[in-house]
């Protein structure tokens, strides 16, 4: 039986996308085919590494790619994690079920800020939440359902 495959889109594929893509590979990988993109490339952030390798999850080898970078893939689910994304996200060939799960932007919320462990401290909070729902979408895929309850 050929794995479900899963996209997480994100504007800059930087941050929040790498984040759910590291984790579903983590909890996931052996079940799901797993990839992440963005509507552009802004690069992997440094702090989105540091903060999933506190977390056991190594991203360092993740790269920063586009829907172009990934070729011609049918995606079963595809999952904007960022309002942008949702707002662009391109239509899809197949029977791809899209859905939007928003998660705050850490660089946004880290703007201004001077205090590294105070900028860290929004990266970390994100992280778990994608990790709690990551962590949640087995079996909500199982169950035929298309997001946590």
């Amino acid at each position: 039986m050929e794995k479900k495959k899963i996209l997480f889109l994100c504007t800059g594929n930087s941050c929040r996308s790498q984040m759910a893509e590291g984790f579903a590979r983590h909890f996931h990988g052996e079940k799901f085919e797993i990839y992440s993109a963005g509507i552009e490339k802004h690069g992997m952030n440094q702090r989105a590494i540091k903060v999933m390798l506190e977390s056991g999850v190594d991203i360092s080898a993740q790269t920063s790619k586009t829907l172009d970078d990934l070729g011609p893939i049918l995606f079963d689910y595809v999952y904007t994690v960022c309002g942008h994304a949702n707002e662009l996200c391109p239509l899809f060939k197949g029977n791809a079920i899209v859905r939007h799960i928003g998660f705050d932007d850490p660089p946004k919320l880290a703007l201004g800020l001077a205090d590294e462990e105070e900028i860290l401290s929004h990266y970390r909070r994100v992280r778990d939440e994608i990790r709690s729902w990551i962590q949640s979408l087995e079996v909500n895929i199982t169950l035929g359902q298309l997001s946590p309850q």
